[in-house]
């Protein structure tokens, strides 16, 4: 927070307590409508006569206590802007704390699951426990809690991988992230008619129904502008995350419409690095689990 809404931010929260007991203060000995305290007000109410008295001792010492507990609450932890608070507590201590309350704990127990190679970590069921909620922390927001993922995001629980499926991949894949591109091309290959017939050679590729004439004018195309990264038969680079077009597999699902946009207009996706927030050891424990997802080993 800068200074100048540091200052903002004490100007206002004082403000506020001195008006609350202002405010208190004032209305113990207040007129109501031009009525003296403890007078009958000007009017009644099916034979009932309010007065004009203030609230009871015992409700003012409330107030009057929330207000001083508020001043000494303030002086000791963080409320005044960027001061820090007598008892120099932050919520970033706080949590550090309990991270290294946690790591004294639990530290030795992935420690000695570190040790043990990922193909036969991929195989504990223990190990799986944590790595499932490692997991859930961390991945389910994408891939989904049953980690079958959804457009856009992969499926875990099968055997199609963009980046390789070996532990140092999928290790690879945590700790530094990914970033997939997917270039359009709709201008590059000549428009939207030669689109269409891309679409439909991907689609003869997975064997699907399509039309066999359209798929035949764009081969020569899928060779110029796309075998770079699918390979000329189409089978995918795991070294650059182009994907299969052989099999009936997608990312953004496989209708006709999605793979018209997606050669068109092209994609780009992120898988987003996780080193800086989970450890070495944790990560070696979630890779095992996503590999015991698809029963690699």
């Amino acid at each position: 927070m800068s200074t100048g809404w540091s200052v903002y931010v004490i100007i206002i929260v004082v403000l506020n307590i001195v008006g609350c007991a202002w405010l208190l203060a004032a209305n113990r000995r207040a007129k109501l409508g031009g009525t003296e305290v403890g007078k009958p007000l000007d009017h009644d109410f099916d034979g009932l006569q309010e007065l004009n008295n203030p609230l009871p001792a015992w409700w003012s010492w409330l107030f009057v206590i929330t207000i001083v507990f508020g001043v000494f609450y303030l002086l000791a932890y963080p409320g005044l802007g960027n001061l820090p608070g007598l008892l120099g507590w932050s919520s970033i201590g706080q949590w550090q704390s309990e991270m290294d309350v946690a790591e004294s704990r639990y530290g030795p127990i992935f420690a000695a699951y570190f040790a043990t190679p990922i193909p036969e970590l991929a195989g504990d069921a223990r190990a799986n426990d944590i790595g499932a909620r490692l997991f859930a922390n961390n991945c389910s927001m994408c891939h989904g809690s049953d980690a079958r993922g959804g457009k856009g995001y992969p499926n875990l629980t099968d055997a199609d991988w963009l980046y390789g499926g070996t532990p140092e991949a999928v290790v690879q894949t945590i700790t530094h992230g990914r970033i997939g591109v997917m270039p359009p091309l709709g201008a590059a290959i000549g428009g939207e008619q030669r689109v269409k017939e891309m679409a439909q050679y991907v689609l003869s590729l997975a064997g699907r129904e399509h039309d066999a004439a359209m798929a035949a004018a764009a081969a020569p195309n899928f060779q110029t502008f796309c075998s770079v990264c699918h390979t000329p038969e189409a089978t995918g680079n795991q070294a650059v995350g182009a994907p299969n077009l052989t099999d009936e597999i997608y990312l953004h699902r496989g209708l006709l419409e999605d793979i018209e946009y997606q050669i068109e207009f092209g994609r780009y996706n992120q898988m987003p690095a996780h080193k800086d927030l989970l450890s070495e050891e944790k990560i070696h424990i979630l890779a095992a689990y996503v590999l015991s997802l698809s029963g690699a080993r």
